[in-house]
């Protein structure tokens, strides 16, 4: 076998791993998150300076990116433990700031604290939940994506190839998610006619996506780079299924209400299922028009990209109503408690319906995005989301009680109460709002795209030029954590200027 055969050998015919073990890992960056606001609490007492951009940087550098490294990598055996290390850190680092830097609330009763800050009012114009979830999924992609040449990479944490439920399956699902909670649809309020100009406007900005999967085609098929072909086919990419998802919920979008999204995607999700149990269209996908797997024909050689993008769009319109959902304007922290909770019992009957779809139905494929696919990646979403809002309520009952605490890319709280006037004013000084340029999370999110870009031209190099498949466990974490250092310091530095880079 040739190099680039072995490669392709190496990440092809898997088969997963359990729904639960992915949701263990699914919450491990949450309890990151938090950690990383207490810390930088914790950093702002123990020192009086300022931190300068490097210091910033190399703190959530250490403690957001380099976690996930080893999740992928060499820990997954044991994320409990690390789950209830990180909960430790955390509750020390949180009791240890209200002993020292207690205010008139620390010494309250702890229902009236409670009670207070249950009444709290935030800044209605950031949700950083999803900020959070949007980049985090683009560090889970860009780790994975390097990790998975390397042995280390647990095999069942890669793509599967054609059931089962691999850490690296959620990645084109979550991305859809995370771009509809966000569309311009749910941002803005329609005027009179202007759905027309939302659907040019979308038209309009497909045009970069178009060219960076065509160019990403002609580059791998000229340097002979290595292929998963099940996964999306011969000829199409990532790039091509965002532009055909976007197009097509953009039409749907124009005709149906928004509060509708979720009934067009069950509606649409049902109907393919169907389409696949009593149809050919299951036989067409797995091996092609004449029975035998041929890839001669522009379907056949891209029929997995093709037809998985009814899946996609199911998922794209349940991540419409999900964002409609979180982006309601809200001012208090119990509604947003409550958010959490609803998010969480979503996801938990989800879970309960993926289960009896896999007993009786169909089990997971990402190859196919069929009904139980999409219920999966959903359900994950949801999970995601409920432990980010969570974190994001605890790190503000911190930020409550240590006033004057300033954690970039979390709530911004206003006012305690309106009937506490010696506390109505601002609890946040006006210098967190300059926070955000030496925060990591707010410089990823702002470069989304060119960070992707940047992790995939990475890692490319990379693989022309090291030996991935015989790598020892220590240089193979060595490359990975400089390969996400390199990119992270440089989004970074982009965000310090005020640099966005968008070319439509």
């Amino acid at each position: 076998m040739s190099q680039k055969q072995m490669k392709e050998a190496f990440v092809s015919n898997l088969n997963g791993t359990s729904v639960l073990e992915i949701n263990q890992g699914l919450c491990f960056p949450a309890f990151c998150i938090l950690c990383r606001g207490l810390l930088l609490i914790f950093s702002q007492h123990l020192c009086s300076f300022s931190h300068t951009w490097r210091t910033r940087f190399f703190i959530d550098f250490v403690v957001l990116i380099v976690p996930l490294v080893y999740t992928l990598t060499i820990l997954p055996a044991i994320i409990l433990p690390e789950h209830i290390t990180i909960m430790i850190c955390c509750g020390w680092l949180l009791l240890y700031q209200i002993y020292q830097r207690r205010t008139c609330y620390a010494r309250m009763p702890v229902q009236k604290i409670l009670e207070k800050f249950m009444k709290i009012s935030l800044e209605s114009e950031y949700n950083p939940a999803i900020t959070y979830y949007r980049v985090i999924n683009s560090i889970f992609t860009a780790i994975a994506i390097l990790a998975v040449d390397f042995p280390l990479f647990p095999r069942r944490f890669a793509k599967t190839e054609l059931y089962g439920t691999g850490a690296m399956d959620l990645g084109v699902g979550s991305f859809i998610f995370g771009t509809a909670m966000v569309c311009p649809e749910v941002r803005r309020k329609y005027t009179k006619g202007s759905r027309f100009y939302y659907l040019t406007k979308s038209l309009y900005s497909s045009w970069p996506l178009f060219f960076l999967g065509l160019g990403r085609l002609i580059v791998i098929k000229s340097i002979g780079y290595q292929e998963h072909l099940t996964e999306y086919g011969v000829h199409w990419n990532f790039f091509f299924t965002i532009i055909v998802v976007k197009l097509i919920t953009s039409l749907l979008l124009m005709i149906i209400p928004l509060n509708k999204s979720w009934m067009v995607a069950v509606s649409i999700a049902m109907l393919y299922q169907l389409a696949l149990d009593f149809t050919p269209l299951r036989r067409l996908i797995l091996y092609g028009t004449d029975g035998s797997g041929s890839r001669v024909g522009f379907l056949n050689a891209n029929r997995e990209g093709i037809i998985s993008n009814l899946g996609y769009v199911a998922i794209y319109m349940a991540g419409v109503q999900t964002g409609l959902h979180i982006l309601k304007n809200r001012t208090h922290i119990k509604d947003w408690f409550k958010v959490a909770c609803c998010l969480l019992l979503a996801a938990i009957s989800l879970f309960i319906s993926l289960y009896i779809l896999q007993v009786n139905v169909e089990a997971v494929s990402r190859r196919m995005a069929n009904l139980a696919f999409c219920v999966w990646i959903v359900a994950s979403s949801l999970i995601l989301l409920s432990s980010l809002v969570l974190s994001d309520i605890i790190l503000s009952f911190a930020k409550f009680l240590i006033k004057g605490a300033l954690v970039p890319c979390s709530w911004k709280l206003t006012q305690a109460s309106s009937t506490n006037k010696k506390h109505s004013e601002s609890l946040v000084p006006e210098a967190e709002r300059k926070e955000s340029s030496l925060c990591l999370i707010t410089a990823l999110n702002r470069n989304q795209l060119i960070f992707f870009l940047l992790s995939n031209i990475t890692t490319g190099l990379i693989n022309l030029t090291v030996d991935t498949l015989h790598s020892s466990t220590s240089w193979a974490l060595f490359l990975l954590k400089l390969y996400m250092f390199t990119n992270c310091l440089i989004i970074y530095l982009l965000n310090l200027q005020g640099k966005t880079i968008k070319f439509w």
